[in-house]
């Protein structure tokens, strides 16, 4: 199966970009160029997104780890940094566990670090129904925009709708499974023989509960720091890529 990917610049540990579901490896565009200036970056679609064959048959994160690891493995890297948008962190968090020696660290971008809440999975489980896919996708996207109608974060948008049915009802169920599994990346991270260092960086939600929370796991777990960035949607990386860009190479670097 072949995997779209970008290979630029040079120095390890890399950045391993990934994007997530239904989206671009263009979602990373700018941060990719940015901290390619700095080190090497590796930026990938999974598989049946962008450039990437399309998928045979049903995969899920499994099937995710299996991609992230051929384009780690074409381009001949040693350390990587995985660097997560949203719900593939679950796939970053599957390869620390089984590479601890490949990746000595974290990140992960717009994520829900905590538990979700009801009325969050109420919209995943719809994002699984051909009745209602569709509703929730436009639900999400109307959360995720907040109102931003700029070039930058319609073209983000008109990717994720060239993705049908198929894609965001895998997409619900793969979610909804490892939240069900693990109850949250807090747990997941946790979990992990010795926790890795791990950065988060977000822009949304804007509510001081989220980031207070993440501020109180830190204050308790060393091994974790958050920063919320000037961004309003979902999209931190293309709203505020030298930002974005900045952290990451500062908490890789250090």
């Amino acid at each position: 199966m072949k995997i779209g990917y970008d290979d630029l610049g040079s120095g390890e540990p890399a950045l391993l970009l990934m994007t997530g579901w239904c989206s671009s490896r263009a979602r990373w565009g700018e941060v990719a160029a940015l901290s390619a200036e700095r080190r090497r970056v590796l930026s990938f679609e999974w598989r049946g997104h962008g450039d990437s064959d399309r998928a045979t048959g049903d995969f899920g994160t499994e099937e995710m780890v299996q991609d992230a690891l051929t384009v780690v493995e074409q381009a001949g890297v040693e350390s990587f940094v995985p660097c997560a948008a949203s719900h593939s962190g679950w796939v970053a968090l599957e390869l620390r566990r089984r590479q601890p020696e490949r990746v000595p660290k974290l990140v992960s971008t717009d994520w829900l670090v905590t538990e979700p809440s009801e009325r969050y999975m109420e919209v995943i489980r719809q994002l699984q129904s051909p009745a209602t896919w569709q509703a929730a996708r436009d639900t999400l996207f109307a959360i995720w925009a907040a109102g931003d109608e700029s070039a930058p974060i319609r073209e983000v948008l008109d990717v994720m709708r060239e993705q049908g049915d198929d894609m965001w009802m895998r997409s619900g169920r793969v979610i909804e499974a490892s939240y069900a599994n693990a109850g949250s990346p807090f747990a997941a991270w946790s979990a992990l023989e010795p926790p890795p260092p791990v950065l988060h960086l977000y822009g949304q939600p804007p509510d001081p509960a989220y980031l207070a929370a993440q501020q109180e796991f830190a204050a308790s777990h060393s091994w974790f720091s958050v920063r919320r960035l000037e961004a309003h949607t979902h999209f931190a990386m293309v709203e505020c890529p030298r930002e974005v860009a900045d952290a990451i190479e500062r908490f890789v670097s250090a």
